[in-house]
């Protein structure tokens, strides 16, 4: 009997053994034909201006380099001279070198069988475990309250204040619907969503002023607020009070690269989004966190019956972009946004304190309870605005040397104000100084030849 036993447990073990080795033979198998090709295309050079990606165009059965602004060339060594310096969108490249330093450490790999239903198993839509690293990710930096909060992912921060508009909107009174606001300058897209669903329950007012200051404003308000303000990069504070106003704080742009960090975010209704915060614009994540149940419940339905949730695999990918951003406290990558918006500043500074026929806003400086210092803004954007009286379109006068910002109006002011974009790649801030250089140059030699024809024309009169 002892024998039988003992044959038939070294057969089992035998099995066993079989199963986990072959298994696991296959399984490194696979996992290393994905390595091998993410990293074969992680090594085509592209001169340091361009990207080769896994789903990008191939040639000669092997991925193209997809070049930066202004180069191009099979390998994007040739540089563009007469191209058009980009500054008017907002994509958030750079952070790109921080990420290349930690591809190891952020790479996830993702299986054909990764979580194919359209629910995670407690039938929600929310993974619980990047709910926890979100709520980590606030304790850490110290921007905002989670506890006792509701939160609710989005397809970036666009659709979620959409959803939020809707949610705190009057229903059901289309004679009285609910008056939308911002203080200008506005980042355009609330006007813009707003008027685009044109729906019978909002309708966008424009400037809060035009309300606060104006006794014959009646009925129910929505009010956004974006703080760092979008574009001018102000710390922002709601302005409409009482009961019949309700107000959407829209947090993208509240993190260490960006703005000191004076205290914890406490509102009822905050949005923040992905792109600004670790740079990953295309993987459109955004989320929300909610004081109210009633108010939750209503965008969490929204959500639902526009996309039903966001995908597993952005959300997988969110889960482990934001596991690196909090190692080591957060201090690498919020140390390595910083300074490197702070010497972007620096270097656009520099040049515009040559120039009085420009100039941008005042960076304020106080307390940053993350860094635990005192230290100025570094606002994602510089908001310019041409002082000459003959310049009152200042985007036209951008696009003399082939510059390209985002025209003042569609931010509510006037036009001889200018966005400028400072979180793109190094090429673009790199050439957009350059030709801000040239923009003052010109200014300075044209003051020099007037004042020496002033001189000369003094000069003759005398004698």
């Amino acid at each position: 009997m002892n024998t039988i036993l003992l044959t038939c447990s070294i057969v089992l073990n035998l099995l066993l053994f079989h199963s986990w080795y072959f298994h696991g033979q296959w399984e490194q198998s696979w996992t290393k034909s994905a390595t091998a090709e993410a990293e074969f295309v992680a090594s085509i050079s592209c001169s340091g201006h361009g990207r080769a990606f896994l789903d990008g165009s191939i040639l000669d059965g092997k991925p193209v380099c997809e070049c930066n602004a202004c180069y191009g060339g099979p390998h994007c060594s040739v540089f563009l001279p007469e191209c058009i310096a980009d500054a008017d969108s907002g994509d958030p490249m750079f952070l790109e070198p921080f990420w290349l330093k930690h591809a190891a450490s952020s790479t996830i790999v993702v299986p054909g069988w990764h979580r194919m239903s359209y629910e995670f198993n407690d039938d929600s839509l929310i993974s619980k475990e990047l709910d926890a690293q979100i709520r980590k990710l606030h304790a850490v930096i110290g921007n905002a309250v989670t506890d006792g909060r509701f939160i609710i992912f989005g397809v970036g921060a666009t659709q979620l204040l959409h959803a939020a508009v809707h949610a705190l909107s009057t229903t059901n009174h289309p004679s009285s619907p609910s008056r939308v606001v911002a203080s200008t300058p506005y980042y355009p897209i609330y006007k813009e969503q707003t008027e685009f669903f044109n729906s019978e329950d909002y309708k966008f007012e424009g400037d809060t002023s035009l309300c606060n200051n104006n006794s014959g404003c009646k009925g129910n308000f929505i009010e956004l607020v974006t703080s760092p303000n979008n574009p001018d990069g102000q710390l922002k504070k709601a302005v409409l009070q009482g009961p019949s106003a309700k107000t959407i704080h829209d947090f993208a742009y509240y993190w260490p690269h960006y703005t000191p960090i004076p205290a914890l975010a406490d509102e009822n209704l905050m949005i923040f989004t992905l792109s600004k915060l670790t740079g990953h614009g295309g993987s459109r994540f955004g989320w929300a966190i909610i004081k109210d149940e009633a108010v939750h419940q209503r965008m969490l339905t929204y959500m639902n019956l526009s996309t039903y949730g966001v995908a597993r695999e952005t959300q997988l990918r969110v889960l482990k972009l934001l596991k690196v951003a909090v190692e080591n406290e957060g201090k690498e990558m919020f140390n390595f946004g910083y300074q490197t918006m702070r010497n972007r500043w620096r270097k656009l500074s520099k040049t515009m304190s040559l120039s009085k026929r420009f100039s941008i806003q005042e960076l304020e400086t106080q307390f940053c309870s993350f860094s635990e210092k005192v230290r100025g803004a570094t606002p994602a954007y510089a908001w310019l605005k041409c002082v000459r009286e003959e310049d009152k379109d200042c985007n036209a006068v951008l696009h003399s040397v082939n510059i390209t910002g985002r025209h003042g109006s569609l931010f509510g002011a006037e036009s001889r104000f200018a966005r400028l974009s400072l979180v793109k790649s190094d090429d673009d801030f790199d050439l957009l100084l350059k030709r801000m250089g040239t923009l003052v140059s010109q200014e300075n030699n044209n003051d020099g030849i007037n004042k020496i024809m002033t001189h000369r024309d003094e000069f003759i009169g005398t004698k």
